[in-house]
């Protein structure tokens, strides 16, 4: 009997033991405003479970025991410890966490969802951007160049592609795309002026084209904005300087002290004359307007809106041989006739949800107005030595869309697994898309392009990733379906041209998390960026969407507590495409091409106010089927370098010096016409005498280095000359430019 007793005391021991162990626990974490936290890392230090919290703050973290320790923390905030107990493993955990500078030394590599994006976050809070030009500088390894009054899209270069203003990275804010297709001025357009920079909230990037989330033009990366849901605060400011320059900015917080609800308007006004012989009168008008809202179980509703307008003149290219003869200055102009105006108006519904405790739901719809018309002279009387050969280019766009994502956390036997599905669409209504020839802005010589496009992207995706040990694989598929539509109006029948394509894009990532510092991943994958409407149709279907094929070999490394190191080896292969060249209105067939190379960053933060950080790029990229020697991709950088050493906060003082350098590079395919490099530093800083007031200067150029922002080798001819002459074309770089800036928060 006391036997039987013993066994039935020892088993009910044993089952109250079991009991103990394995408790799931769930909590919600909170910043001190009231406000959810996403991805904050919680660990439980006994039994090295983890988990990150979902979009409304709560997470559930599996095979607790009371008195465990659980970690909670994410980068810029204070890191805060609880010992559970037994309410916490009936009730839930509630953890307000507490907001605090942003320190490397406090990164944590295999915490972070996206650890780069991570280290971008670090270098955006540490050197805020003051233009919109700037928000897309914070890409590692990224270089811009404006040539065209400040009012058209930015020329980009990233991993030895000439992307022009969006052909080869997909771009987008809130969900919403800002590559335009099937634009009049080059097919992926992507003009990011409607941003307003102060409303930032971070930066997520990814360079290759390793991610189903991301389809279109996502062959050398993607860059995703996201703004800021709330401002903590009113403020103005009005900046002044050289060259007629003007900013002034307004941000209001509409709902202060409301923790479920936030609301902020925020508008940007600038004028600019640059340093041109012809003034270039540029204006831009950013308004821009955000509510968001936690509704029953903390589900998140957000309404955004936009409007954005600008108009510009524009000094356009100019060779150098009319700079060297005297005929004009640097700053001068063949045709100073050019410019243009541009608007943008944007309505973007989003709504976030738990559907269950392991399933998010996230959502947005959107719509854009767009208008463009845009001014360009590139060859000067090379095809009309009477008129000139000023072009016209412009449209009128509507377009429609969502994106529709659910990421549930599940197991496969016993591997914890993390499942990514979305789909969605987007419909573009393009009208009287033009190109035209023209004189002085106001008369038509004739009409080269005209017609209406109409073109449907429909896509759907799956991303898995199993977690073992401290390996994550993660396999993933997509495909997207096109129907493109052509109606040509210079033609004497009413015809719609038409063509529809279907394509499957795999990819296949690896990451080996060595220790919670040292993060070795390998990714691979196929991706594609569709051709402009009007090429499609009169090429009969053929090459619709070139692919591109890539793979990356690389590291993010923290060998010291306030040292960061990203690498990686890379290899990308592009089939052939045929290109719209919207200034000529003609196809080019571009080739087969092949592109390689090693990217480099380093972070390291000396004290808690001082921080350096470098980027640098080698690339070699050639076409496949031309001979060698004639096998230059023009325009295409070998050698870029970029980064600088900020100050943030020392006793109110905070300033910074940044650095971009990009080598000579071909500008034509056998490397006889060369594009000259260059570096160029800007100097910012700013006193804050109290919580309320600052004041700043910016300078930009600060060594009035003499640079070329834009080139190309372009076959001109001047009104005086009998032949053409093929030379470098360029827009010259802003010399030493400086502006001073005061700030009144409250």
């Amino acid at each position: 009997m006391l036997t039987k007793t013993v066994i039935k005391y020892l088993f009910a021991v044993f089952i109250m033991t079991q009991i103990a162990h394995a408790q799931t626990v769930k909590g919600v974490v909170h910043d001190d405003e009231g406000q959810p936290i996403e991805n904050a890392y919680v660990y439980n230090v006994n039994t090295s479970s983890h988990a990150h919290t979902l979009s409304n703050g709560t997470f559930i973290i599996e095979n607790n025991n009371q008195g465990d320790s659980l970690t909670i923390g994410l980068l810029g905030y204070e890191k805060m410890s609880v010992i559970l107990n037994q309410d916490h493993i009936k009730n839930g955990v509630q953890v307000v966490l507490k907001s605090k500078t942003i320190l490397l030394n406090e990164l944590v590599i295999t915490e972070q969802v996206n650890a780069m994006n991570s280290i971008a976050r670090v270098d955006l809070e540490t050197n805020p951007v003051n233009s919109s030009q700037e928000i897309l500088r914070k890409v590692p390894g990224l270089i811009i160049g404006q040539h065209a009054g400040g009012g058209k899209a930015e020329q980009i270069f990233l991993r030895g592609f000439d992307i022009d203003h969006g052909t080869d990275i997909s771009l987008s804010v809130d969900g919403m795309p800002v590559n335009m297709v099937s634009h009049a001025h080059g097919q992926g357009y992507s003009d990011l002026h409607f941003v307003i920079p102060e409303t930032i909230n971070n930066i997520n990037f990814g360079k290759g084209p390793y991610y189903a989330n991301k389809g279109d033009f996502a062959t050398a990366g993607y860059v995703d904005f996201n703004t800021k849901d709330n401002i903590n605060g009113s403020e103005v400011s009005l900046s002044f300087g050289q060259f007629n320059s003007i900013r002034t900015l307004g941000m209001f917080d509409l709902l202060k002290n409301n923790k479920r609800s936030n609301a902020y308007v925020a508008l940007e006004y600038i004028e600019f004359d640059g340093p041109y012989d012809s003034p270039q009168n540029f204006n831009r008008l950013n308004l821009f307007g955000k509510f968001s809202s936690y509704l029953k179980g903390n589900d998140k509703l957000s309404l955004t809106v936009s409007h954005f307008t600008s108009r510009w003149d524009a000094s356009g290219q100019i060779p150098q041989r009319a700079v060297d003869s005297g005929l004009i200055s640097r700053f001068g102009s063949i045709d100073d006739t050019e410019g243009g105006n541009t608007s943008r108006s944007n309505v973007n519904v989003a709504y976030e949800s738990i559907l269950d405790n392991d399933l998010q739901f996230k959502s947005n719809v959107f719509y854009s107005k767009y208008g463009f018309e845009l001014y360009s002279n590139f060859t000067f009387f090379l095809e009309d030595p009477i008129n000139g050969d000023q072009i016209k280019q412009f449209e009128s766009r509507d377009v429609f869309g969502f994106n529709t994502a659910f990421i549930k956390d599940t197991h496969v036997g016993e591997v914890d697994t993390k499942i990514t599905s979305g789909f969605g669409m987007r419909y573009d209504m393009v009208n009287d898309v033009e190109l035209s020839h023209t004189l002085n802005r106001n008369e038509t010589l004739n009409y080269l392009a005209l017609g209406n496009v109409n073109e449907t992207n429909m896509f759907g995706y799956v991303n898995a990733e199993f977690k073992l040990n401290k390996f994550i694989i993660a396999p993933a598929l997509r495909l997207d379906y096109f129907k493109f539509m052509y109606n040509d109006a210079l033609v004497a029948e009413y015809e719609t041209l038409s063509e529809t394509k279907t394509t499957v894009s795999p990819k296949l990532n690896f990451f080996y998390n060595q220790n919670e510092n040292l993060q070795i991943f390998l990714k691979s994958g196929i991706g594609f960026h569709s051709n402009d409407a009007r090429v499609v149709v009169a090429q009969n279907g053929e090459e619709i969407l070139p692919r591109a094929y890539g793979a990356d070999l690389g590291a993010i490394w923290k060998p010291f507590p306030k040292m960061v190191v990203n690498t990686a080896l890379w290899y990308l292969f592009s089939e052939q495409e045929f290109v719209y060249v919207g200034d000529a209105g003609v196809v080019e067939p571009s080739g087969k091409s092949e592109r390689y190379g090693l990217d480099l960053g380093l972070r390291y933060q000396f004290t808690n106010w001082l921080y350096f950080d470098t980027d640098a790029t080698l690339t070699h990229a050639r076409s496949v089927d031309e001979p060698s020697g004639a096998d230059y991709i023009p325009l295409a950088p070998d050698f870029t370098l970029t980064g600088g050493l900020s100050i943030n906060d020392l006793n109110g003082f905070s300033a910074g010096i940044r650095y971009r350098y990009i080598d000579d590079r071909p500008a034509n395919e056998d490397n006889s016409i060369v594009a000259t490099g260059y570096f160029v530093t800007d100097l910012n800083m700013n006193y804050a005498f109290n919580k309320n007031i600052s004041v700043g200067v910016a300078i930009e150029n600060l060594f009035d280095t003499e640079w070329n922002e834009t080139q190309f080798a372009t076959e001109t001819r001047l009104q005086n000359e009998i032949d053409p002459v093929e030379e470098i074309t360029f827009t010259p770089g802003t010399p030493f430019f400086i502006k001073g800036i005061v700030s009144y928060k409250f």
